[in-house]
C-alpha cells in the first residue's frame, strides 16, 4: 500500500512551466535514489532545482516520521502549475513596443514508500 510520507513545494521558480514539466516527466513513479541520479546527468536548467526539491523532501520524511525507510521512499507524484508571468516590453521600429513573457512556476513533488 502506497501512501504519501512527505512533500515539497518550490514556487515562483523562473523556468517556464513547458520546461520545467519535461524534466519532471522523466522522474514521476521512480525511486528517489534513481531519481537523483537521473537528475544529476540531465542537462536541463530546472534539473538541479527538481533534484534539490527531492532531497527536501526525503528530509522531510526523515524529520516528521523517524521510522520511515528513505531507501523505499519514490516519487509518488510531481506536477509543475504556471506562477504568474512576469510582462516586459522590447522596443520595436515605428515606436511600437512587443511584449515578452517571463513566466514563473511552481514545483511541488510528493514522496510514498513502496
Amino acid at each position: 500500500m502506497s501512501d504519501t510520507v512527505s512533500s515539497a513545494k518550490l514556487r515562483y521558480i523562473r523556468v517556464t512551466p513547458q520546461k520545467a514539466r519535461l524534466v519532471a516527466d522523466l522522474v514521476r513513479g521512480r525511486d528517489v535514489d534513481e531519481a537523483l541520479r537521473m537528475l544529476q546527468f540531465t542537462q536541463k536548467r530546472s534539473a538541479p532545482l527538481i533534484s534539490t526539491l527531492i532531497s527536501s523532501a526525503v528530509a522531510n520524511a526523515a524529520d516528521t516520521n523517524p521510522a520511515v525507510d528513505v531507501d523505499e521512499l519514490y516519487v509518488k507524484t510531481i506536477f509543475v502549475d504556471g506562477g504568474p508571468t512576469l510582462r516586459r516590453f522590447l522596443p520595436r521600429a515605428q515606436g511600437r513596443a512587443t511584449r515578452i513573457l517571463k513566466r514563473t512556476s511552481h514545483i511541488t513533488v510528493e514522496l510514498g514508500s513502496r
